[in-house]
């Protein structure tokens, strides 16, 4: 199974950004599906994560009412809409995917699969 995040770059504070993970090697419909991110000098932050099972999902207190994580079963695509983007959420975003589809993996190496992330930075 191989990730692919695409969908980062440059906006200002206020603006918004979705971003994108395409799975390729295997069918993502029975996983649990996070974002992390991690900005320079600091531990990765579990962002959201959607239980595709169920369709649960769990998003941080950070970001909660902000952003918003869903899954494309067509498209086999993991999305993560960002909104009201702060320059505290600058950071490089991965995606994620754990066989167990319960959301219960708290930290990125605790997931199967995770990709190489895409770079958001909020700046004016």
């Amino acid at each position: 199974l191989q990730l692919v995040e695409s969908g980062g770059g440059l906006v200002q504070p206020g603006g918004s950004l979705t971003l994108a993970c395409a799975a390729s090697g295997l069918s993502l419909d029975y996983y649990a599906l996070g974002w992390f991110r991690q900005a320079p000098g600091k531990d990765d932050e579990g962002v959201a994560c959607i239980s595709n099972p169920t369709g649960s999902t769990d998003v941080a207190d950070s970001v909660k009412g902000r952003f918003v994580i869903s899954f494309d079963l067509a498209k086999d695509t993991l999305y993560l809409q960002m909104n009201s983007l702060e320059p505290e959420d600058t950071a490089l975003y991965f995606c994620a995917a754990d066989a167990r589809p319960d959301c219960s993996a708290d930290e990125l190496d605790d997931y199967d699969y995770w990709g190489r992330g895409t770079q958001v930075t909020v700046s004016s």
